[in-house]
């Protein structure tokens, strides 16, 4: 099974003290005060569970990307 990459940039800052809530998956603090959140996943279904987990914070989801494997 193949994996897609995405980053996804949040409002606000997400400290590593939330890499255990979001299972391990990069998280990257901006300058600008926005979080990317960097993960693979196997398929839409995860994705779509990942932005409700993002949802159930509360926090503004500003974008989603899927990246090359090489980013």
């Amino acid at each position: 099974m193949s994996t897609h990459r995405y980053v996804i940039r949040v409002e606000g800052h997400l400290t590593d003290l939330w890499s255990d809530w979001f299972e391990g998956l990069s998280l990257e603090q901006e300058d600008d005060g926005e979080t990317l959140i960097r993960a693979s996943l196997p398929d839409q279904a995860a994705l779509l569970a990942l932005l409700s987990k993002i949802n159930a914070l509360n926090v503004a989801i500003l974008a989603v990307s899927r990246v090359s494997q090489e980013e």
